[in-house]
C-alpha cells in the first residue's frame, strides 16, 4: 500500500472519531485570542475533570493557530491526568484529538496508535462502532466544547445537553451545562431558564458560579431578596474566584450600586488584564455613572465618568475588534457629552458589523438599529432617520424583546407626529403598520383607511 493510500485510510478512520476535530465547532480567527484567554483563566481554578476538558480545547485552538507541537504538549498533560484518574469514555476525546494532531504532523504510525486505543476501548465498553461511543458522557463533552466556543455554538450545545439529559435526567453536570446555555440564549427575559437554574443549583450546591447566574435571573424577574441572598453567599465564600466576581459585578451594576461593582471588576481585571469583556463591563459601570449624573450640576464629574467609560470601551474593542455592543455603548457615551462626530463613527462601525461578519445575531442587529434610532431622535433631533432605523430593525422579522421595543419606539414617534400634524398621511400609515405588526388587523385597517381619506383631502384629484 502506498503512502498516500495509507494516509487516506487513516483519515477515513479519523473522521469517525468523536472529538474537537469532528465536532464542527464554529470559530473564526478573530475569536481565538479571547477564547485562549478564557481557557487560561479557567485552567487556573478548575478540578481535574474540567482541566482535562479545557486542555483538550486549548490543544484544538493551538492546532488552529498552526502550533501543533504546543497542541501535543497540552494533550500530553491531559493524557497524564486521565491515566491517573479512570476517565472511561471521556478518555476517547483526548485520544481522538491526539490521533488528529499526529496525523496533521505527518506521524501516521502514532495516529494509528491512538486510533487503536479508541477502537480497543470502544470494543471493551460494548460499542457497536469501531471508533465512537453513543453515550451520555460523550454527548455531554460535545456540549461543553460547543458552550465554551461562544454564542454561535449555543444552540448546538443545548441540543447536546438535552440529549444527555434524556439518558440521565438527574446528572449534576448535564443539568449545569443545560442551565448555563439556557441562561445565555434567553433573549426574552422570561422565566424559562429559572427552573433549569434552580435544578442546577440544587444538584451542584458547591458551584458558586451557577448560584450567581440564578441571582441574575431572579433579579431580571424582580425577586430581589432571593437574588441578594445568593450574591451574599457567593461573596462570603473563600472559594469565590475572579471569574465569579465579574458576574457579581454585573448584578450590582444593574442594581445601580456602581461603588460595589467597580472594585469587583478591578479585582477580576488584575487576574485577566487582557479581557475585553471586563473592560466592557467597566465601561458599562462608568456609563451608568454618566446617566446617574445626567441631572446633576456637577458637569466635571459627569465628563470625567464619560471619559473613563470611553477609555474602557476603547480598550474592549482593541482586545475584541468584533465587540459590536462596545462600539454602540461608546457612541452613546460620546453623544452624552456632545462628541457627535465620534458617536456617529462608532454607530457606523456597529452597523457595518453585519456586512463584515455574517453571523451577527438578529437581536443584536435589531438592538443596534434601535439605539442608533434613539440617538438620531433625541441627540440629533432627526425623527425621519429615527423612523428609518426603527423600520429597518422591525423588517428583520424576529419577534423578540428588542423587536417589541422597536415597535413601541415607532408607535410613540408616529403618535406624536399625528398629534402635531406632522406628515399626517405618512404618520397615520405608520400607526396602521404598528397595529398590523401587533396583530390587531381591525385597528390597522382603520388607520390605513384614515390615511387614504387624508390623501384624498390633500389631493382632490386622487
Amino acid at each position: 500500500m502506498g503512502e498516500n493510500a495509507g494516509s487516506d485510510l487513516v483519515k477515513e478512520n479519523l473522521i469517525q472519531l468523536r472529538c474537537h476535530f469532528t465536532w464542527h465547532l464554529l470559530l473564526e480567527d478573530i475569536d481565538i485570542p479571547d477564547l485562549e484567554m478564557r481557557i487560561s483563566d479557567e485552567l487556573e481554578f478548575l478540578d481535574i475533570k474540567n482541566t482535562v476538558r479545557m486542555l483538550n480545547l486549548r490543544a484544538y485552538v493551538k492546532h488552529l493557530k498552526g502550533e501543533d507541537e504546543e497542541a501535543l504538549q497540552n494533550l500530553k498533560e491531559a493524557e497524564a491526568m486521565i491515566q491517573e484518574e479512570h476517565f472511561g469514555q471521556r478518555s476517547l476525546v483526548t485520544w481522538g484529538n491526539c490521533a488528529w494532531v499526529h496525523y496533521y504532523m505527518g506521524s501516521l504510525a502514532k495516529a494509528q496508535t491512538y486510533l487503536d486505543k479508541v477502537e480497543n476501548t470502544c470494543k471493551e465498553l460494548g460499542s457497536p462502532y469501531r471508533y465512537s461511543m453513543e453515550c451520555s458522557e460523550m454527548v455531554n463533552e460535545h456540549g461543553w466544547a460547543l458552550l465554551k466556543c461562544g454564542r454561535q455554538n449555543y444552540i448546538g450545545a443545548m441540543t447536546c445537553f438535552e440529549m444527555a439529559l434524556t439518558m440521565e435526567p438527574e446528572n449534576p453536570e448535564y443539568n449545569l451545562g443545560y442551565a448555563l446555555v439556557a441562561y445565555h440564549i434567553d433573549f426574552e427575559d422570561n422565566n424559562i431558564p429559572l427552573e433549569f437554574l434552580r435544578k442546577a443549583v440544587r444538584l451542584n450546591p458547591e458551584d458558586l458560579n451557577i448560584k450567581v447566574y440564578l441571582a441574575l435571573k431572579l433579579q431580571d424577574i424582580g425577586l430581589a431578596a432571593e437574588a441578594e441572598s445568593y450574591i451574599e453567599e457567593a461573596l462570603s465564600s473563600t472559594s469565590c474566584q475572579h471569574y465569579t466576581f465579574r458576574s457579581i459585578a454585573k448584578y450590582y451594576r444593574r442594581k445601580g450600586c456602581i461603588d460595589k461593582a467597580l472594585p469587583l471588576l478591578h479585582r477580576a481585571l488584575q487576574a485577566s488584564p487582557s479581557s475585553g469583556y471586563l473592560h466592557y463591563q467597566l465601561g458599562l459601570c462608568y456609563h451608568r455613572q454618566v446617566m446617574q449624573l445626567r441631572t446633576s450640576t456637577d458637569k466635571p464629574a459627569q465628563r470625567q465618568a464619560a471619559q473613563q467609560a470611553i477609555l474602557e470601551f476603547q480598550e474592549a474593542v482593541k482586545l475584541r475588534p468584533r465587540f459590536e455592543m462596545a462600539y454602540v455603548c461608546m457612541a452613546e457615551v460620546q453623544a452624552e457629552i456632545g462628541q457627535h462626530e465620534e458617536a456617529e463613527a462608532n454607530f457606523q462601525k456597529a452597523l457595518n458589523m453585519k456586512e463584515l461578519y455574517r453571523n451577527l445575531e438578529c437581536h443584536k442587529e435589531q438592538d443596534i438599529h434601535l439605539r442608533y434610532g434613539l440617538y438620531q431622535h433625541f441627540h440629533r433631533k432627526s425623527e425621519d432617520e429615527a423612523i428609518s432605523q426603527y423600520l429597518t430593525g422591525l423588517s428583520l422579522n424576529e419577534e423578540n424583546f428588542v423587536w417589541r421595543k422597536l415597535l413601541k419606539a415607532l408607535e410613540e414617534v408616529a403618535t406624536r407626529r399625528v398629534r402635531q400634524n406632522v406628515r399626517l398621511v405618512e404618520s397615520t400609515s405608520l400607526l396602521g403598520l404598528v397595529h398590523k405588526l401587533k396583530g390587531d388587523r381591525k385597528e390597522a385597517l382603520q388607520f390605513y383607511e384614515k390615511a387614504l381619506r387624508l390623501t384624498g383631502e390633500m389631493n382632490p384629484e386622487f
